[in-house]
């Protein structure tokens, strides 16, 4: 079979935003190659997800390249789509995300064995004292104490793997006590949603503006027997939600979690624990900010390279 690889050229605060949106159009892999994943993995041996391309450290300019495949005959349709949200990535995050020229490129490529090598790159990430984010398709044993929460990687929106989603994850676990009830606030893949089940939550409540997103977490909820604990909506942020949460995890932006300071404290119960992240540094203290101004306490600042998550008590 043959597929047009899309090459998009941004930089490493920016990845993961562009690899969201490509994720929306294939289910045939997407790939981070950042030479800077290069340095971290030589200085800390640390396993990452994505796959590395041979040709990443020939790279110049310090491009980050995010790519993608899509079967040839649906694939000019999708990038005039794809293209478009790209421009609509620029124009919300001028002046918050550097994304770089967000250049793209394509290639006619042979993808026969393409699914099984992108797949060989994958592993189980230990997150914390207890969390293991796998793909659907290993099958890990967990060690005593170990959660194990499943993602089909074909569904959009969080691995686990990036250090917003990460930071929220070992949080949760510090904070989560048995039988609490949660929000998560843009709940992408739904994985603390899940996570949150699995460590011991009554019920979770999950919220996206994305119906991809919303799609994901009821996929991968099923795929991980909590369905029956969990319910998902396609909400604009809590505006028509009512329930009260013990904890609550908003990952999303800074500017949007600052505009959220006027909902979420309506929804988390006195005494209860907001986690949020998705800040850079620039942001951080205007978030602090906004949320010292509605009551909340803050517990535990947490930082993980470019990014920071912060944990409040109501």
């Amino acid at each position: 079979m043959k597929f047009i690889e899309l090459t998009i050229h941004t930089t490493t605060e920016g990845s993961e935003l562009v690899s969201d949106i490509l994720w929306n159009y294939t289910s045939y892999g997407v790939a981070i190659c950042d030479v800077n994943d290069i340095i971290a993995l030589q200085n800390d041996k640390r396993t990452f997800w994505d796959y590395m391309d041979d040709e990443l450290a020939e790279q110049a300019g310090g491009d980050v390249l995010v790519k993608c495949f899509l079967p040839v005959d649906i694939a000019e349709q999708k990038i005039k789509e794809i293209v478009s949200d790209l421009d609509a990535l620029r124009e919300r995050s001028a002046g918050i995300f550097r994304l770089g020229s967000l250049e793209t490129g394509k290639r006619e490529v042979d993808g026969d064995d393409w699914i099984d090598i992108w797949k060989k790159h994958f592993r189980p990430i230990h997150i914390g004292a207890r969390a293991v984010v796998c793909p659907e398709w290993i099958a890990y044993e967990p060690k005593p104490g170990e959660i194990v929460i499943k993602l089909d990687s074909n569904m959009a929106f969080g691995t686990g793997e990036h250090e917003t989603t990460s930071m929220c994850l070992e949080l949760l676990q510090k904070y989560l006590r048995e039988g609490d009830t949660v929000i998560d606030v843009g709940c992408g893949s739904g994985i603390l949603g899940i996570a949150a089940i699995k460590l011991g939550a009554r019920f979770a409540y999950l919220t996206d503006i994305d119906y991809v997103a919303v799609r994901s977490a009821e996929h991968n909820s099923a795929l991980n027997g909590t369905a029956d604990k969990t319910k998902v909506a396609l909400s604009d942020l809590l505006e028509n939600a009512d329930v009260k949460g013990d904890v609550m995890l908003a990952n999303i932006t800074a500017d949007i979690l600052c505009r959220l300071s006027e909902s979420i404290p309506k929804n988390l119960k006195e005494g209860g624990t907001l986690i949020l992240s998705g800040i850079i540094e620039s942001k951080l203290a205007q978030v602090q900010a906004a949320y010292a101004e509605k009551g909340l306490m803050l517990l535990e600042k947490m930082r993980k390279g470019e990014w920071f998550a912060l944990a409040f008590r109501r």
